[in-house]
């Protein structure tokens, strides 16, 4: 099988995996939500917030990462969607654990099927790194020439002397004291 042929055939699952999943999580929602007293274009509007939230938190949370930016209150918010996806499913389902298992398949598939496509990064050739110096060396260094020590003059004293640039003040006023019965605020006149 050729590589074009290979992405072909997985196209075809992922959107037959995620249609059948999201139709089946979307409904679950959409009826319980209209169980509970919802009118059905409300119950379709919870089923596209909550089963598209997780999808739209799982690019948030690729994009923060590739970007370096925190990521924990997408997180934290993509796994309540998840649970609150999973929840809408079981609690639709027969009460009996391969009940419950088989409610939940569709969500589980649906944000299994999303975190597959999301961590599918293209890959990227490394960046060239320059040409770096080598930190160390391998060879004995030798011994080190003689040399004359240089003899450190001490400057000549300028003939004209230089004023201070800032003038120390004449006087030097007390700090204002603040009457003790009244508060201090800046800026406001009382």
């Amino acid at each position: 099988m050729t590589a074009r042929t290979e992405s072909a055939v997985r196209l075809v699952i992922l959107l037959a995996i995620g249609t059948m999943a999201g139709a089946a999580a979307f409904t679950h929602v959409h009826d319980l939500s209209v169980a509970h007293g919802q009118p059905h274009w409300i119950g379709w509007a919870n089923a596209v917030a909550v089963e598209l939230m997780a999808i739209y938190l799982g690019l948030e949370l690729r994009a923060r990462r590739r970007a370096g930016r925190p990521v924990g209150l997408v997180g934290s918010l993509l796994v309540a969607f998840a649970l609150l996806s999973l929840a809408a499913q079981v609690a639709g389902a027969e009460p009996s654990v391969w009940g419950w298992i088989v409610a939940a398949v569709p969500s589980l598939a649906f944000l299994a099927l999303v975190k597959v496509v999301l961590s599918n990064a293209p890959v990227t050739a490394p960046a060239v790194e320059p040409h770096q110096p080598i930190a160390h060396r391998t060879e004995q260094p030798g011994p080190a020439p003689d040399v004359e020590p240089v003899r450190v003059t001490e400057p000549a004293a300028p003939a004209v002397p230089v004023p201070p640039a800032v003038p120390a003040p004449a006087v030097v006023l007390p700090p204002r004291a603040v009457q003790p019965n009244r508060p201090h605020v800046v800026g406001i006149i009382r």
